[in-house]
Parts: structure tokens; sequence; C-alpha cells
């Protein structure tokens, strides 16, 4: 059962850091300090009889070295650990499956279900927009309520609506249902992150865990293809959605038993309120923005229907309320300003939101290309993607080595080639009879490369910034960008697509998504080209360590300068 450790704390901290030799001036490096020995008498909590115990002698800065690699205190074996792991990678992995896989299925659903051409959308994106609207509001639940209690709800609320979906009789239902499954995912995906952030130090251990935890996105849309597949040609469709079911109902089980979690009521944070101006505005702005763009290209008469600038309009204002609220309003804003002071933040964050999309892409109209133009079959598409999860696996595994060992500049980099050269690959492809090893092999390697490098990178990057009381905000701020890349470029990709199929057909339309994901992938690469000065993830203090060891050097040399004052005085 859940020991009582809250993820809410540092599980390993370096005790009283007072003792560090003051610096002289506010603009000393923090590094100056690592050099500094430990006295004999710094405490420690209680820590796992295999891990090495601190000697007198051990100095700050190979103490962070040796808390950054070993397991935390809260796991007792290793097994605990990788159950742990296990339950917050299925988070992640089920949002993907439910993505990837009702793309597959979707034909299936609009025959069986008579779902008009005009609302085919909807079924698909309810889930997704809901997700991508909600994720900032369920991260401040869990910086409230702790991240525990928000986690198991979103799986136990996922698990009601995926049982409750494979039985939808009609359209409207079935998006309903959608809807609702989005709200559990947009729970666990910020908590589970904020349970990861608050538990792992900075260092090589946190880097494979969140390595880990990218590539499960992978593996959860390869996955949801190979589930929808053969359910879609030998089962009633409603097996994709009950076999979803019985996996959350495991990853529910293995949280239950494995998250540290303290069952106190001190484990919440009194002093984080919800910022409800902000809350609703946000998610009505972006709903309505979503909304508009993406029901442009099935409207009547596109954007000159009354409702979708009305739509476009509100919505926009609802962000530039959400904004203003923010800023001179509210105390706690949902999104707090100081996000983005932090070096290089936003233009590589605009990044990640441009390289997922590009993901977006690739995942929809890559596997309609395939089946539409291509005529390969769903089982045929499943063992095209097969490379995706092997290269995921191994491409996110490598970068949790090396995380540590490599400036994040070159690997955002890379991450960015990848997908321009991703999307590049099938924009040339020949046609309906273009050779699989040729173009649509190097095709999904490189797409790999463009999201697992980047999203696993600035999950590290931003869960590490973040001090433990705002680790949801952390999640939500990396999953939101997440969902929001993939919902707006998709939504002007379907723009796209629908305005043009008439008069290019329908495989140069698909294309001229592809030309488009050329386009957003180059402008994400320029971005982190110029801002991606990201450090090497090595062992570090914490933010709250930091922080703490910078109000006790403005202490000290606030006390020194009042004696040096009382000295001087007549």
């Amino acid at each position: 059962m859940p020991r009582s450790v809250s993820p809410d704390t540092p599980l390993e901290p370096l005790g009283n850091i007072s003792w560090i030799t003051p610096v002289s001036s506010r603009n000393r490096s923090l590094s100056n300090a690592s050099k500094v020995q430990a006295a004999p008498n710094v405490s420690h909590q209680p820590s796992n009889t295999n891990q090495p115990e601190a000697t007198p002698e051990e100095s700050l800065e190979a103490k962070i070295e040796r808390l950054g690699r070993e397991r935390p205190s809260s796991f007792t074996t290793i097994w605990n650990e990788v159950l742990f792991v296990f339950s917050i990678i299925m988070s992640q992995f089920l949002t993907e499956y439910f993505v990837s896989g009702f793309t597959v299925i979707l034909p299936v659903l609009i025959r069986e279900l008579n779902v008009p051409q005009a609302s085919s959308v909807w079924p698909a994106t309810a889930f997704s927009l809901v997700i991508a609207s909600t994720l900032l509001v369920f991260g401040r639940l869990g910086d409230m309520w702790g991240a525990y209690p928000i986690f198991l709800w979103g799986l136990v609320w996922l698990l009601v609506w995926s049982i409750i979906a494979g039985f939808s009789i009609n359209p409207l239902m079935l998006i309903f249902c959608r809807a609702l499954q989005g709200l559990g995912a947009a729970a666990f995906l910020p908590t589970g992150v904020m349970l990861m952030g608050s538990l792992y130090r900075p260092g090589p251990r946190k880097n494979l865990v969140f390595a880990i935890y990218g590539t499960s996105a992978v593996f959860g849309f390869f996955g949801g293809i190979f589930v929808a597949g053969i359910v879609g040609q030998f089962l009633r469709w409603g097996f994709y959605f009950w076999i979803g079911a019985i996996m959350t109902a495991i990853s529910l089980t293995t949280s239950i038993f494995s998250i540290p979690s303290s069952r106190s009521k001190g484990t919440s944070s009194s002093k984080v309120r919800m910022d409800y101006a902000g809350a609703f505005t946000i998610v009505l702005g972006i709903t309505l923005t979503v909304f508009a763009i993406t029901q442009s290209a099935h409207a009547p008469s596109g954007w000159r229907t009354p409702y979708i600038p009305a739509c476009l309009g509100l919505g926009i204002i609802c962000l530039l309320a959400a904004a203003y609220f923010a800023t001179y309003v509210s105390s706690q804003p949902l999104v707090p300003a100081s996000i983005f002071t932090t070096s290089s933040m936003t233009p590589l964050l605009l990044a990640l939101f441009l390289l997922y999309g590009t993901w977006g892409i690739f995942s929809v109209y890559g596997t309609l290309y395939f089946q539409n133009i291509m005529s390969a079959t769903p089982l045929q598409v499943v063992a095209w993607y097969v490379p995706l999860g092997v290269a995921g696996l191994l491409l996110s595994i490598l970068e949790g080595f090396i995380l540590h060992l490599v400036p994040g500049r070159v690997l955002l980099v890379i991450s960015g080639l990848g997908a321009v050269g991703s999307q590049l690959l099938l924009a040339l492809i020949p046609g309906s009879d273009a050779n699989y090893w040729a173009w649509i092999f190097p095709a999904t390697i490189l797409s790999t490369i463009g999201i697992d490098l980047s999203t696993i990178l600035m999950t590290v990057f931003v869960t590490t910034k973040f001090p433990i009381a705002q680790q949801g905000l952390a999640g939500a701020v990396i999953n939101s960008t997440l969902q929001l890349g993939v919902a707006f470029c998709l939504g002007l990709t379907d723009i796209i697509q629908s305005a043009t199929v008439e008069e290019a057909g329908l495989a140069r339309s698909y294309k001229n998504t592809f030309w488009f994901g050329v386009g957003v992938a180059a402008v994400g690469l320029a971005l982190m080209a110029v801002w991606g000065k990201v450090p090497k993830a090595k062992s570090d203090l914490t933010a709250d360590e930091k922080a703490e060891l910078m109000q006790e050097a403005a202490k000290r040399e606030e006390e020194n300068s009042g004696s040096i004052l009382v000295e001087t005085a007549p």
C-alpha cells in the first residue's frame, strides 16, 4: 500500500544548508558554494540502508552527484521503483493509445454509427481538445490537493468512460464519451509528471526515468494502432475501448500499491489557491479557438459561416482576458509570469509546440496516406510502424544516459532536423507504389527523433527549474504545450486538406499537409538553434535548495553589512 512519504517534499535533502559559507555579493555563482566542505553535523533524513551514507568529509558537490544517481529513499526496493515508473508511464501510454488507435478505427465507427461526414472530425478531436483546455486546471488542483488523489481520480474516470464509450449507440453519445475520457487524461498527465518531478532529484537517474516516460508515448501510439487494427479487422469496435479500459484498470491497481503518498491532510499545500477567473477564461478561450479552427473546414460556408468567426473572436477575447487576469488581477495566476522569465523558456516551449504538432500531422495524415493512397491494410500499417517503437525505445534510453553529458542545444537541433526530415520525406514520396524502405521507414525513424529528443529534454529542463510546490504547474505546462501543438496543427492541416482536395485530388491534398509540416518543423528547428541554450542535465541542487541558498546568502550579507556599519559608527 502507499507509504506515508509525501511526494511533495524532496526525498533525499541536503539537510540544513545554512552552514555553507555566505557569499559576499548577490551575483556570486552558486557553483562557488559547491566547493565548500560539509560540516560534520549536517543532518540527513533516513535513507535506504543499501545506499551509501554520506561521510563528514564528503563535499557538497560529491553528495549532489551521489544523490542524483541513487534510488530515492521512498522506494524500499528496486522493484517498488520499477512498479512506480510503470504506473506513471502507463498514463502517457493510455493517452496516446486513445488518440492514435481511434484514427484507425474511425472509418468503422462512421459506417456502423452513421456518423455524418461533417461531424466525423469530432469523435477524434473531442478527446484531445478537452485534454488541452483543462490541463492547467488539473495541474493547479495537483498543487492544491496533492498529486496522488488527482492522479488516481483521472485513472478511475478514464476507466469508467472507456467502458461506456464501447457501448455508444449514436454519434452524439460517442462524442460525449470521448470528451469525458479527455477529463481523465487531463487529470493524470500533469500529476504524473508532478509525482516524478517531486520524487527524483536532478541527475542521471531522473534523466533515465523521464526518458522512459517519454518513449511510452511512442509505444502508446503503436499500441493504439496495433489494437485498433486487430479490432477493426476481427472484432466489434467496442473492444478497442474495453481493451483500453483493462489497461487502465491495471494501471490504477499498480498505482495504488506503488505510488508513495501520505494519507494525511498535510500533503496538500494550503497556500495554493485556484485562479477561478483564469481557469474559466483559459478553458473557454482554448476550446472556442480550437473549435473554430477545426470546424471551419467542415462548416457549410467555411469561414463565412457566422458561428465560426464568432467563436474564434470570443475565444481570442477570453485568452486576452486570461492574460489580463494573470498580469493585473490574480494573486496566484494559473500561468504565472515567472514561467516566461526563465532564460529561453518561451521560445523553447514554442518550438516544442511546433515540433509536436508535426508529430500529429505524421500520425494522422501519414496513416491516412498509407491507407487511402498506398492501399495499406490496418495490419500492414501496424507492421510499418514497428520501427517507430523500436527506435523510440533505443533513442530514449540512449538519451537518458547522455543527457548529463551532451549540451542541450545539440540534442534539440538533432530533434528539429529529424522533424524536418520526416515531413520532407512524406511530402516527396513518389506515389502509391513508393518503396517502403526508401521513404516510409526513414520517415518513421526521423519522426521519433523529432519528438523524443526534444520532449524528454524539455520535460527534464522544466521540472528541474520549477520548485516542488509548482511541480503540478510544470507538468501542466509541458503537456499543454504538446497537446495544444497537436490540436492547432491538425486544425490548420484539416483546413488545408479540405480546401485543396477537390482541385488537387486526395493524394496531393495529403501532401499539402506534409509541406505545411515541413514549414512548421523548420520554424521549430530555427527556434531551437537560436535559443536552445539548455545546460547539461547534471546532478544539481533542486530549485528549492537553490532558493534557500540564495536566501541564506542574502541574509548573511545583510548581517555582515550591518556589522560593518556598527563597527564604523563613531
